[in-house]
């Protein structure tokens, strides 16, 4: 009997559950937000490395109202247990629902890798910024011994295993907080239809020392109005594209600063502090775009968090180069 006709005959055991992928190393932050975010206390059925599996679907889906906790990468809506006999007709089984799956793998790690490669291309590799990611429905799998896996065609990301990371560049930049402007910027503009910035684009971030994310935007030709108490790196303070202004970023207003295509915040402060802010920016109406780290102080305050997902046009997300905090993005909805 060939894959083709044993694929035929394996049924998968459709689950009546939920499955959450966990960032790497933040599983405890999950679990916390479903507890503290949806007051959703059961316990995982089933753990396999970073996937945790909750049976009852329905009763997570009526506590967060159909939220989506922002520590999971991507979640298994519809997950099914399949048992295989071989590599391939694991594989047909999988093509047989949909073109794109992609892995996550925590055990039988050779056996997920040739599963892999009979199933259609997708790229699993680090990313070159700037990109495009497609809107494209992705599966996801993991073997949970040789011969069973879970997984679920339904799922909550376009990113293969919820994950995005890019090549490095290892010389040029100030500091390494330039990730997670530029994976910012890339889900913006799949999440909100958001242009990058670019020659032409004016900004304004605050905090901007030592320039990490500066670094970023004016690579992409746009100006930067920075601002901080210490300066930035050399080779940014004497790029023309730079304008910096020694100064606390919080306390200039918006009429100060003027109107600008984009309002950045990497700035260490307090969620309250950074709300009220941009709210002001948002009264203003002299930006269009603004992207905020949200940095947590010990227990996260869910109710302020949910303040700022309230805020029309906007989206609050956690990026695979966030650890203890949120990103939140807006875009103007006002043509």
């Amino acid at each position: 009997m060939n894959d083709n006709e044993l694929s035929k005959k394996i049924l998968p055991q459709m689950l009546p559950g939920i499955a959450f992928l966990a960032f790497p190393e933040q599983s405890q932050l999950l679990l916390s937000e479903l507890k503290n975010r949806f007051a959703f206390d059961e316990r995982p059925a089933n753990v396999y490395g970073d996937l945790y599996y909750f049976e009852d679907k329905a009763a997570f889906l009526e506590k967060s109202a159909g939220k989506l906790p922002y520590w999971a990468r991507t979640v298994m809506l519809e997950p099914f247990l399949l048992n295989f006999d071989s590599i391939g007709s694991a594989a047909n089984h999988l093509k047989s629902l949909q073109r794109n799956w992609a892995p996550y793998q925590y055990t039988c790690f050779r056996r997920a890798q040739l599963i892999q490669k009979k199933l259609p291309y997708i790229n699993l590799k680090e990313r070159k910024f700037p990109l495009e990611i497609p809107q494209s429905q992705i599966g996801l799998y993991s073997l949970i011994d040789e011969h069973t896996l879970i997984a679920s065609a339904a799922t909550s990301s376009f990113l293969p295993a919820g994950t995005l990371h890019f090549i490095e560049d290892h010389e040029n930049p100030p500091s390494r907080a330039y990730l997670k402007i530029q994976e910012s910027l890339t889900m913006a503009r799949l999440l909100l239809a958001s242009d990058l910035p670019s020659s032409g684009s004016s900004c304004f971030e605050a905090g901007a020392c030592p320039g990490g994310w500066t670094w970023v935007l004016v690579g992409l030709g746009a100006s930067v109005y920075a601002v901080d108490r210490a300066e930035l790196a050399p080779s940014l303070m004497s790029n023309p594209l730079v304008k910096f202004q020694a100064h606390d970023a919080f306390t200039l207003t918006p009429e100060e600063i003027g109107p600008v295509d984009w309002v950045f915040s990497d700035v260490i402060c307090y969620p309250e502090r950074l709300l009220k802010w941009i709210q002001v920016w948002l009264e203003s109406g002299l930006t269009k775009n603004m992207i905020c780290t949200i940095k947590m102080q010990g227990e996260i305050d869910w109710p302020l968090i949910a303040q700022f997902e309230a805020i029309p046009g906007s989206r609050i997300i956690h990026l695979n180069y966030n650890k203890h905090e949120l990103t939140w993005m807006w875009k103007s909805i006002v043509n």
